[in-house]
């Protein structure tokens, strides 16, 4: 199989590395190889009802954070195989899987991925956890080099001082409310609101202007600063194509929605995006895997879980024919080029049992798989284009253009 390092190389790869968006690859791709999410960004309650999921479903999706690896599993699918090209993000599962399973109780579980603030969970880490992990994954955890061990620590400390503070993300997040500041602009203004229509309030007032800002601007044009939420050249390209350069634009336009296109008791995304947390006192703003009515489900069949450090094709291209029924791929498909698109969908059409599901998000509005797949294997697919088009609004993330479903004919 294929290195995980090399398979990033040829998604992000695209241009010539004397050309300006040649660096741009390169750069992102350096960026890349570090840990980057903390925390999926794709809406799990929207994934579900996309994928329509039931015991009978054997389920392969990109891992990311890990945390719809778990919500899935509220479900009580057959099995769920998850992949991913940065070992970081298969680490952070394998971790939230081992908790689950060996932690004694909800609350230290909450507290855990919850809260994530506490040195009662280095305690934990310790007395239940390290030992039920892998070599790689706790040397990720607990190791790393002197310099780092003795200037920052071992990454298992994220977990005493909110993991959703560290990470690329967290660290672009923290970028982002420090640029608030500078402004005179306060993000987590939003989380005091009462109401949906004091949040639009709060936007228009204290959030919406922060876009108007000529640094705020003047960064906003660079396609670098989307590096920190894992958004490489070519898709930021395909974004700007799509807004006609008025990407400033996009950006108020989603972010309104995260911050007022729901109730903040409901949507957890908001309160990560603005208030770096999770609501920890009600609990309620919280996803599905964190809340208690859930637990035992869960815990139940974790072991339906499975996770490998690897991308989408190598790994259906191991696989047996007929031997899954639902996909997730995020928006990894802006990434490929076309080529690459129809050499996933060819497995896709191999290993998808009849009745197959397929989810994926884009950064813009349009589905790539219409025009990178020839007539003869697009035509074995339906793209079930107006669900899509009905589940997307309901997305809480807000942050993609499109939401996208294609199916096997029973």
């Amino acid at each position: 199989m294929v290195a995980h390092q090399d398979l990033l190389k040829e998604a992000v790869f695209r241009h010539n590395p004397l050309s300006f968006n040649g660096m741009l690859d390169r750069l992102f791709h350096l960026w890349f190889r570090g840990f980057v999410y903390n925390q999926i960004w794709e809406d799990p309650r929207v994934d579900r009802e996309g994928l329509r999921l039931d015991h009978d479903s054997k389920l392969l999706t990109i891992s990311s954070g890990g945390c719809n690896v778990l919500n899935y599993l509220v479900d009580e699918p057959g099995s769920i195989e998850a992949v991913d090209l940065n070992p970081h993000h298969i680490y952070l599962t394998r971790l939230k899987i081992a908790a689950l399973r060996y932690l004694p109780t909800y609350e230290a579980f909450f507290q855990f991925f919850g809260c994530a603030d506490s040195n009662a969970n280095l305690d934990n880490y310790q007395r239940y956890i390290r030992q039920h992990l892998d070599e790689a994954t706790r040397s990720f955890w607990e190791g790393g080099t002197w310099v780092r061990r003795k200037l920052r620590g071992p990454r298992i400390d994220y977990f005493k001082k909110n993991l959703y503070n560290h990470a690329r993300l967290g660290y672009f997040m923290r970028f982002l409310h420090q640029l608030a500041k500078l402004v005179r602009k306060d993000p987590t203004a939003i989380l005091r609101a009462k109401t949906q229509q004091e949040q639009e309030e709060v936007f228009e007032q204290l959030i919406g202007p922060f876009f108007d800002n000529s640094v705020v601007r003047f960064l906003g044009n660079m396609p670098f600063i989307l590096f920190g939420l894992g958004i490489p050249p070519h898709q930021y390209n395909k974004i700007r194509q799509e807004t006609g350069s008025n990407i400033l634009g996009m950006y108020r336009e989603r972010a309104k929605r995260l911050a007022c296109g729901f109730p903040l008791e409901d949507n957890y995304f908001t309160w990560m995006a603005f208030g770096r947390s999770y609501d920890t006192v009600c609990r309620q703003a919280v996803p599905d895997y964190l809340k208690e009515d859930h637990y035992e489900t869960l815990k139940s069949h974790v072991e339906n879980v499975h996770t490998e450090i690897t991308g989408l094709t190598p790994y259906l291209q191991s696989k047996a024919a007929g031997s899954l029924n639902r996909f997730v791929f995020l928006d990894s498909q802006d990434w490929m080029p076309k080529q690459a698109i129809a050499e996933l969908w060819t497995e896709i059409d191999r290993v998808g049992e009849p009745g197959t599901r397929i989810i994926f998000r884009t950064a813009a509005s349009e589905s790539p798989v219409e025009t990178a797949l020839p007539a003869s294997l697009r035509e074995r697919f339906v793209y079930e284009k107006e669900l899509g088009d009905s589940l997307f609004p309901k997305d809480r993330a807000a942050i993609y253009g499109g939401f996208h479903i294609y199916s096997k004919p029973v």
